[in-house]
């Protein structure tokens, strides 16, 4: 693969996608939004840092500065702060994830490497993307994970399925390589680093986001052999 392809993988960044707003919100009260904005974010950051489970709601409130009572204004139970969380924050970035295997339909490759650097770009500008992805969604026992497939069942997961299992009929792809592991390898590429946020030194120098992409892009068009000439 040339090393044009390689940069325009690495270059692609994913579109900032604005939160939809919650039917029925009052529009005429900004305090108001600012707060349910707040609790979304507090929310967030604590999923992500100590498990959904293990977060209780007073904890959320404390983080945002509102009373647990505002809190259950907006939210009255944690079912229904995390259908909210999923509709506005975490399903726009995973739908991005998708769309990407219509968009190289016809280039497996290119299509694995981009959803790649796409999931390093969500947790460089989400913070709470990949450990939250890594705990709650990664993990058999998250609870996003069962209030995803309950609320939007595993169609994009088939979709992901399908589009490798038909690239492997073509001759696309590795006929011998496993859906499943394929995406575990991919997790274990980009959101496991991603979730530490401490890039550890190697050789004196940070590694950052940036060496990241360049580095995975490498390893997926490329392989470990030594590059030919």
């Amino acid at each position: 693969m040339t090393d044009r392809k390689i940069s325009e993988t690495t270059g692609s960044a994913q579109k900032d996608q604005t939160p939809a707003r919650r039917p029925g919100r009052p529009r005429s009260v900004k305090k108001g939004t600012d707060k349910r904005e707040l609790l979304l974010d507090a929310a967030l950051k604590l999923f992500a840092q100590y498990g959904i489970a293990e977060t209780p709601l007073s904890q959320i409130a404390k983080e945002a500065g509102v009373t647990t009572a505002m809190l259950h204004y907006y939210f009255n139970t944690r079912e229904q702060l995390l259908d909210v969380m999923i509709d506005e924050r975490f399903q726009p970035v995973r739908a991005g994830f998708t769309d990407i295997f219509e968009t190289h339909a016809y280039d497996p490759l290119m299509a694995i490497t981009h959803m790649a650097q796409c999931m390093i770009d969500a947790a460089e500008k989400y913070p709470w993307v990949a450990p939250l992805w890594v705990r709650e969604v990664i993990s058999e026992s998250g609870m996003l994970k069962k209030r995803m497939e309950e609320r939007n069942g595993d169609k994009n997961r088939k979709i992901v399925h399908e589009s490798i299992a038909r690239w492997q009929a073509e001759g696309r792809l590795n006929p011998d390589l496993n859906p499943a592991l394929l995406f575990i390898s991919l997790f274990g590429l980009t959101l496991f680093p991603m979730a530490s946020m401490k890039m550890r030194k190697e050789g004196g120098s940070l590694i950052s986001p940036d060496m990241l992409r360049k580095h995975v892009a490498l390893l997926l068009f490329n392989g470990l052999g030594p590059q030919k000439r």
